[in-house]
């Protein structure tokens, strides 16, 4: 026993040995098996547990198979000692790796979702106790993955043929031939626009859903979602139309962007989730010419006060990336596509030369969320393409200047172009600064290098 709090790592990633102070007087003993904040502090993942289970064995030798299941756990005894064995199961390159030790009521270990959990009872009148982060349900054993007992890394304190084992744990197929845990991967959603369609690009293993997979707005289906296989949400979906909200539109805005998201926070707390959000350069009135992270909102639309909503509510969850972006350009219908298909027709737009930002690609979006995730600390972050700031007059020239249709874009004023429509009011100045971004170590591409090679590759 000791009188320390220790954490060690193991051969295993994110299998943790836990050596817990436990102590006794004439009365007996008294340890402190989880201790959010202290363990925290040393390495063990807030895992959230929401069910403790226990496990009598009333016999020395009583060994329980080889189980990976999908969700955290934190194992321990509270009488009587047991040999541990831990086998990982999940795909990749430790699959097969073995850690053993034997745990007392002064050791624990925290077995992350995946990983093989076994043991042995190496005295009589064992409880084996543990802790985990879902509920249990038939439908959860369903996606259980099973090692044979016999693996040719653990040697058993007591011969397997002398011990009480069940028959399903006798049957349970050879190291060699089990069907690895497929590891968490992504959820995306919006898996359709020009963030998701990047994304698809990027990280294909994830899982992708649109609307038909998924209605963010109906808040029983995110519930009901299978949520099991998921690494974090990276929510791509919105409500775009920006002109269409301050009519029509306003009400299915707010449910997209509003309650949409609120439906995914509440998903992500609930299963411990990293959560991805796209924000909008709208959420500000463009007052300054430079807008950082820490700026007030100050909304002028209505798509842009439900997307400051969104980023309020984004904003409770402990492990939330907001990606606050402006003029993205990707795969689909855009600004960009817009003015090469007007040039290329021979048309003579006039473009309004008095609202200023940068674009940002889709790809490079894409690769910002990725990069901030794995290297950066949660939080909001500004992303958009680096270089000067410019408006909109001098994209569509610089597309009609490469299509080889210079000189038919005419300037205009946001004023004039508006005059007898319905449009939202826009900031004049949407840069945003992107210090923070950088000092993360992400190198945003250089606006003007990225529209050539846009339409360089557009067909």
């Amino acid at each position: 026993m000791t009188n320390e709090l220790r954490v060690s790592t193991t051969d295993i990633p994110g299998l943790l040995v836990v050596d817990l102070p436990v102590h006794g007087d004439s009365r007996g003993w008294f340890k402190e098996n989880w201790q959010r904040d202290k363990m925290t502090a040393l390495g063990v993942p807030d895992f959230q547990p929401v069910q403790n289970n226990m496990s009598f064995n009333a016999d020395a030798g009583v060994t329980r198979g080889i189980h990976a299941e999908p969700w955290d756990k934190l194992v321990s005894v509270a009488t009587g000692r047991v040999f541990g064995a831990w086998v990982d199961l999940r795909a990749g390159e430790t699959f097969g790796t073995v850690v053993t030790a034997e745990l007392t009521p002064g050791r624990a270990v925290f077995v992350p979702r995946g990983v093989g959990n076994a043991y042995q009872a190496l005295d009589p009148g064992t409880c084996y106790s543990y802790l985990v982060n879902e509920h249990w349900s038939a439908d959860a054993k369903a996606k259980y993955t099973f090692a044979n007992l016999r693996h040719p890394d653990i040697r058993w304190p007591l011969p397997l043929d002398g011990a009480t084992i069940s028959e399903a744990d006798r049957s349970h197929p050879s190291i060699a031939d089990v069907v690895p845990f497929r590891r968490p991967r992504p959820v995306v959603t919006g898996s359709n626009g020009q963030l998701g369609t990047a994304l698809q690009a990027l990280i294909p293993e994830a899982i992708f859903v649109d609307r038909a997979d998924l209605d963010i707005t109906d808040a029983d289906a995110v519930a009901a979602f299978d949520w099991s296989e998921a690494s974090c949400i990276i929510n791509a979906a919105a409500w775009t139309a920006v002109d269409a909200a301050e009519g029509e539109g306003r009400a299915a805005c707010w449910a997209v962007n509003v309650a949409g998201t609120a439906n995914l926070v509440a998903a992500a707390r609930r299963h411990r989730l990293p959560l991805v959000h796209i924000s909008s350069d709208y959420v500000f009135d463009g007052s300054r010419e430079l807008h950082t992270e820490d700026e007030p909102f100050a909304p002028l639309s209505a798509y842009g006060a439900a997307k400051a909503a969104a980023d309020a509510v984004v904003g409770t969850l402990p492990r939330h990336y907001i990606l606050r972006t402006s003029w993205v350009i990707g795969e689909g219908s855009n600004f960009v596509r817009t003015m090469a298909r007007l040039a290329d027709t021979g048309a003579s737009p006039a473009v309004v030369d008095d609202q200023f930002g940068r674009l940002t690609f889709a790809d490079d979006l894409a690769r910002a969320a990725l990069h901030l995730m794995h290297h950066a600390e949660p939080g909001t972050y500004n992303v958009t393409s680096d270089g000067g700031v410019v408006s909109w007059f001098d994209v569509a020239q610089a597309v009609f200047e490469a299509r080889g249709a210079a000189g038919q874009v005419s300037r205009t004023s946001t004023e004039e172009f508006a005059a007898g429509k319905l449009t939202a009011p826009r900031p004049r100045h949407s840069a945003l600064d992107l210090t923070k971004l950088r000092a993360t170590g992400f190198v945003p591409v250089d606006g003007g290098e990225g529209l050539r090679q846009y339409l360089a590759a557009m067909t």
